[in-house]
């Protein structure tokens, strides 16, 4: 994984595969933005991808440049950060939650030059309020929307796919900007080797077979989404499914196709499921917990017959802790890390006796993004945290704020 990017990984897919299904757009579509649902291909998707790249090659930005990710529908926000890559650029993915002043905030303290967004997305109309954000901050040159309706003074997107022909990726950092918790004033720099460990480590217990399917109902704006989403299914030449609104019958019908699935939701949704009829082509379900909080009552069962059950721990954007339920319990491994694999390079966990927890590995390297300074080259040392993990009966109660 080391010196890759996701769109190497689409692209060596889809030479090795180019008929397997990479993306499936959600069936309520239409009713969204306007756009047709559409099935896509690793050959398809990685065309339409070095299309794009082309298009915003011929922006004139320099190398590197960061480009706003401000985009709800899963797919074309996936579509948008591997072009975005592929063009040699650096995506920054943009809080789903943010209202104009928060963009406004966000682009100016991440150097954003460049959004990529879509001109509606249910009742709302992103690329309207980014044309507003762009006339209060002039270091956003270009603002870019997949249609239909794109409004005066946007680029269109699926203008640039028709008219841009494909061609090589471009080199590039890769990696990736995020925001801490959300705050718009708290850009996070996450390099390419750093966001291609943090999924190795997730993907090495939520493990998926090639063909498989990952469905998730977790928005890809953030490192949580992004690493147990679109880069574990990238990684292991899957197909990304992603339902950016939940719509009950919608997701049902989505969750009964005759695939092998793992499905991927926030772990508030616990009860919910183990009162619900499971699919036997549920292969598992991961449940993904946000910091700071409680680790709720346990629902589900943990029978060796059962469905395998995958808790994820998102620790803002330093670190995932990923562990399956019967093997490597994370509220074991935060209550005692030393149970955990001791020759892992990639991600180690330090628990000190007043319950701060420490990082280290490159699976956990990355820092606030200051304009004009480079990043620090990685230096495999403990990195301390802001957060402290409450222990009961030999178990982790949650996570808390230190």
């Amino acid at each position: 994984m080391r010196g890759q990017r996701l769109c190497s990984l689409l692209a060596a897919t889809a030479h090795a595969y180019p008929q397997r299904i990479a993306f499936v757009d959600s069936p309520d579509k239409h009713r969204r933005s306007g756009r047709q649902s559409i099935v896509w291909t690793y050959a398809a998707a990685a065309e339409i991808v070095a299309r794009l790249a082309n298009g915003l090659r011929g922006w004139r930005l320099p190398a590197e440049s960061r480009i706003g990710i401000a985009l709800p529908d899963a797919i074309e926000g996936a579509l948008a950060i591997l072009a975005v890559e592929a063009a040699g650029h650096v995506p920054a993915l943009l809080p789903a939650a943010l209202d104009e002043d928060g963009l406004v905030l966000a682009v100016q303290a991440a150097g954003i030059s460049a959004v990529l967004t879509q001109a509606r997305f249910g009742a709302t109309h992103p690329a309207e309020r980014l044309r507003r954000v762009a006339a209060r901050y002039f270091g956003l040159r270009y603002l870019a929307a997949f249609g239909p309706d794109v409004p005066d003074g946007v680029i269109n997107l699926d203008a640039m796919v028709l008219d841009q022909s494909g061609g090589p990726f471009a080199p590039g950092p890769g990696g990736l900007v995020s925001f801490a918790g959300g705050d718009p004033a708290c850009p996070i720099h996450r390099s390419a080797d750093a966001l291609a460990a943090a999924i190795a480590v997730h993907g090495i217990t939520a493990r998926m077979a090639p063909g498989e399917r990952l469905l998730t109902l977790l928005p890809g704006s953030d490192l949580r989404g992004l690493v147990t989403g679109l880069g574990a299914a990238l990684v292991a030449g899957a197909t990304f499914e992603a339902m950016p609104m939940f719509e009950a019958a919608g997701f049902a019908e989505a969750l009964a196709r005759p695939v092998a699935t793992h499905l991927v939701v926030p772990a508030a949704l616990e009860a919910n499921f183990a009162a619900s009829h499971l699919p036997a082509t549920l292969a598992s379900l991961v449940l993904v917990h946000r910091t700071p909080s409680r680790f709720p009552q346990r629902r589900l069962s943990s029978r060796p017959d059962a469905i395998p059950v995958i808790d994820v721990v998102a620790f803002e954007e330093i670190a995932l802790l990923t562990g399956a339920r019967r093997d490597n319990d994370v509220t074991l491994t935060l209550a005692a890390p030393e149970r955990a694999d001791p020759r892992s390079i990639l991600m180690s966990l330090r628990r000190d006796p007043d319950g701060a927890l420490a990082f280290r590995g490159l699976a956990c390297h990355a820092g606030p993004l200051q304009r004009g300074i480079p990043q620090p080259d990685f230096a495999d040392g403990w990195l301390p945290s802001p957060f402290r993990v409450p222990v009961a009966g030999g178990r982790a109660m949650g996570v808390e704020d230190h």
